[in-house]
């Protein structure tokens, strides 16, 4: 069991969106259409996937897009061309205006996948290389995934871990049933990944079951799948070029750009309740109508009070960084007003963000130093389920489960009150009361 218990944990990086220039801004995956879903679609189905962006050149680029099969770990898979799809690769993006009315003029992309010239034939994950054929450039990469639902999975979101009780994390166990589907060896035929928040940094990959049976698989009581709980995303809308909305400051135009000055925030030693999107942003502005071609850009301004921390950096991050650490999203630290500074460029619309402390050396952020971690925090966690039969040639994705945390406060309560009544006769009646009005 104990060595059920061990999860090898691997870097994860490529399936973040990538840009490769620039002038290449807003690249946005959604399926069907949806901004607050995750990208995975159904094979064989109505769904679809809708990739989108702005080049700021503002001049007729042409763009085209090739199709690749990726394995559980987002490396391109060995399969021919014809064996994952049917149609040509290498097409042009034919879907093409021009942005009406604004300071920063910009050229608006987007294609849909399937279409008339590509249809998937196989499960898995799948990156799309966006070609700048005038340049003979890269220009981005992004990536979803194509479900073929064969197992079931349950799962729930504890806030009583195996590390704490009710304190600074989540642990998630869930079962996968298999149904009638055959598996004959579930330890190295599955491939089961986790994330919490669309983030990959953080992942939990390669986990094994903890028991198995007749045909479930179970994972509980793995260490490798506590999560730090973090705390509500912070929130900010820029929808008018005159008028400061959502926790924006002010609002200005310095020729030749819009500037949005958002109010500065504070470290956070409280959990901080708000109705957040976990990450997610939705482009918009004030009239709500054709937000792709007429929002403007702003230069956003970001600061944060608190002291600066040793030996890492602190990062803006959230779908608008594609939830990466770069250059770009890093936060410089003034010493005079004792705060954390950072810019970005980002078009009109809704915002969840929060700021992420990355270690010299490590690849993975946390929230602990500038947000804190609170067990009440609402997280999605995404379970992908991959299956590698002995002898095939790539990763099929089986099962998909999206599991937000509202549905198990009322499981915390419930249990915390159960916590109580044994509490009473070991003279804790005090501590415990505590924890019951943190929960509710």
């Amino acid at each position: 069991i104990l060595l059920f218990l061990f999860v090898l944990c691997i870097s994860i990086d490529a399936q973040n969106i990538v840009r490769y220039k620039d002038n290449i801004r807003t690249l946005i995956v959604e399926v069907n259409g949806e901004w607050d879903k995750p990208n995975v679609m159904l094979l064989n189905g109505e769904d679809y996937v809708r990739i989108s962006f702005d080049d700021l050149k503002h001049e007729y680029t042409r763009y085209s897009y090739t199709l690749k099969h990726c394995d559980a770990n987002w490396e391109v898979s060995d399969l021919l061309e014809s064996e994952y799809m049917d149609g040509f690769n290498n097409n042009l993006i034919e879907g093409y205006e021009q942005s009406f009315n604004t300071k920063m003029e910009y050229n608006h992309y987007q294609i849909n996948i399937p279409n008339e010239d590509v249809k998937l034939l196989l499960p898995g994950n799948y990156c799309v290389e966006i070609f700048d054929e005038d340049e003979e450039e890269l220009a981005a990469k992004c990536y979803f995934s194509v479900l073929e639902p064969r197992v079931v999975i349950s799962a729930e979101v504890l806030g009583n871990t195996d590390v704490d009780t009710y304190k600074s994390h989540q642990q998630i166990d869930f079962t996968i049933n298999l149904l009638n589907y055959n598996i004959r060896n579930p330890h190295e035929e599955l491939k089961v990944v986790v994330t919490q928040n669309n983030r990959w940094d953080n992942a939990a990959v390669n986990i094994k079951p903890t028991y198995i049976q007749h045909n479930k698989l179970l994972y509980t009581h793995n260490r490798n799948l506590i999560f730090d709980a973090g705390n509500e995303f912070r929130r900010f809308e820029i929808l008018d070029e005159y008028v400061p909305t959502m926790n924006v400051d002010k609002v200005e135009y310095i020729a030749p750009h819009y500037h949005a000055t958002l109010f500065t925030d504070e470290q956070r030693i409280n959990y901080i309740f708000d109705k957040d999107q976990n990450g997610k942003f939705w482009i918009r502005n004030s009239k709500n109508e054709l937000n792709e071609t007429e929002s403007e850009y702003f230069f956003t301004h970001f600061r944060i009070d608190m002291p600066q921390l040793q030996n890492g950096d602190l990062y803006v991050c959230g779908d608008l960084t594609d939830n990466t650490f770069t250059e770009s999203n890093k936060m410089e630290y003034d010493l005079l007003s004792h705060s954390y500074t950072s810019t970005l460029l980002l078009k009109q619309g809704s915002y969840n963000y929060q700021y992420l402390y990355v270690p010299n050396g490590e690849t993975r952020g946390y929230t602990l130093d500038a947000e804190g971690n609170f067990h009440q925090t609402e997280n999605v966690y995404n379970i992908y389920v991959y299956h590698k039969p002995f002898g095939e040639r790539y990763d099929k994705l089986v099962g998909f489960h999206k599991k937000p945390l509202l549905f198990c406060l009322l499981r915390l309560r419930f249990t915390t009150r159960i916590i109580l009544f044994f509490a009473k006769c070991k003279r804790c009646r005090h501590k415990q009361q505590q924890q019951i009005f943190q929960c509710n």
